[in-house]
């Protein structure tokens, strides 16, 4: 709560915003297959854990659950993954 003084007289306000705090993925070179993204990321340990944890429908693509392990990931696509997202850059 933030009051802010008005001719002597104490008015409250309050201010509500959500913070999108997105994680940035940076690829250097498209497409790249979604699995790679959580295992270099270190979101999984191993491709066959980033594997399961896909085909488990734990992951979302773009706001749609994705259970294409090799699924073709480009700039600009935002991954879901354990409460988190990801939008993926491209560096350069």
């Amino acid at each position: 709560m933030v009051f802010l003084g008005i001719h002597g007289i104490l008015a409250p306000y309050y201010f509500a915003y959500e913070v999108d705090l997105m994680n940035q993925v940076f690829i250097n070179k498209e497409p790249v297959e979604l699995y790679k993204i959580l295992k270099f990321e270190g979101l999984r340990a191993s491709g066959a854990e980033a594997k399961a944890a896909i085909a488990d429908g734990q992951v979302k693509l773009n706001g749609e659950f994705e259970t294409q392990k090799r699924k073709q990931i480009v700039a600009g696509d935002v991954i879901e993954f354990e409460g988190e997202s990801y939008q993926v850059q491209l560096e350069g």
